[in-house]
């Protein structure tokens, strides 16, 4: 039985990837949490319960600031795939938390890196770093794998480095580092502060009259929006190569924050340009206009290919927060009765 560590596993991505391992019978899953006051595992509760995963699925303290307890946890695990899916990942929130996003993102894989390194002179590990379309940044679209990086954000650069960092120890150490250069994916369980997700949750809570207006930033801004369970498919396909290799993850269409409210208000028979404001304070210092991938590389020598389309992907968040808003509805309803 293989065994995988999934740094990150608490976040959308490590949610995902971790029910699509546990979903086949030659995998133990092992996944690193943060120490907090809060648990923040709603994502990930489902598998303690689900028929077969009973041994299979573990979860470890841990934290990318800390390179001796990582050390200790490769060590101890002895994994043979390690996925590192753990990040200050809120481009916006980097340009205030430069430092830390810089420590965890970009020095955190470097720790990773080198827990790994140091594993893989005992037994063979393999090692995925989930990379960025952030690092394409201003680069004219279509960006893919011959496209040079033009980052702009402090997460951008911290994943650059990390990027490069995977590159080198591949190089350096005849080591299996790959990298998946992952363009927005999305799902019902995106981050609530991330901007799909923000205009799917406000956008039913306004159609259930549980709130009035939407505050946005730029709504010009145009991204190649995926679906996040087709894009650790990819992952985990890059990881059963012969030889490891980076690869662009997209869909190959682009569209703006504005595509998004309209469809998701007209999937609710709203019109977003009754309810959405304009607030400077979430634009971003340096922006980025236009993210859109090739992903001709993974599809040729991955057979991968996205199950799930735009106007799906926006039908099942805003189907999901839906059902959220009008169970707050009937608390709120059933409390003041």
């Amino acid at each position: 039985m293989k065994k995988a560590l999934l740094t990150g596993i608490t976040g959308q991505d490590g949610s995902y990837l971790a029910e699509f391992l546990l979903a086949r019978p030659d995998y133990e899953v092992h996944g690193l949490v943060r120490r907090s006051s809060s648990l923040n595992r709603q994502r990930i509760d489902h598998l303690f319960h689900t028929d077969g995963n009973a041994g299979r699925f573990h979860l470890h303290y841990a934290d990318l600031a800390d390179a001796a307890n990582m050390s200790a946890l490769m060590e101890s695990i002895r994994p043979d795939e390690v996925y590192n899916l753990g990040a200050q990942s809120h481009v916006r929130v980097s340009f205030d938390q430069p430092l830390y996003t810089a420590d965890v993102v970009g020095l955190g894989t470097l720790r990773l890196l080198e827990a790994v390194r140091v594993l893989n002179r005992s037994k063979p590990v393999k090692f995925y770093q989930a990379s960025s379309s952030e690092m394409y940044g201003s680069a004219p679209p279509p960006q893919g794998p011959g496209t040079p990086f033009h980052p702009r954000s402090p997460y951008a650069c911290a994943k650059l480095y990390g990027h490069w960092q995977t590159i080198n120890y591949r190089e350096s150490y005849n080591l299996f580092a790959c990298s998946g250069v992952l363009f927005n994916h999305e799902s019902p369980r995106r981050g609530e502060s991330f901007v799909t997700r923000k205009i799917t949750l406000g956008a039913t809570r306004i159609k259930e009259g549980l709130q009035r207006k939407l505050v946005m930033g730029n709504l010009d801004a145009k991204r190649d929006w995926g679906f996040a369970g087709d894009y650790v498919r990819a992952m985990w396909l890059m990881m059963q190569q012969d030889k490891p290799d980076d690869y662009v993850v997209a869909t190959g269409e682009t569209h703006s924050v504005r595509e998004f409210l309209e469809m998701t208000f007209g999937m609710l028979d709203l019109d977003y340009n009754d309810f959405v404001e304009f607030d400077p304070r979430y634009m971003r210092p340096a922006e980025v206009d236009v993210l859109l991938g090739d992903a001709s590389k993974a599809r040729e020598e991955l057979a991968w290919e996205p199950e799930i389309d735009f106007p799906t992907l926006v039908k099942m968040m805003v189907e999901h927060d839906l059902e959220l808003a009008r169970r707050e509805k009937y608390a709120l309803g059933y409390q003041t009765a």
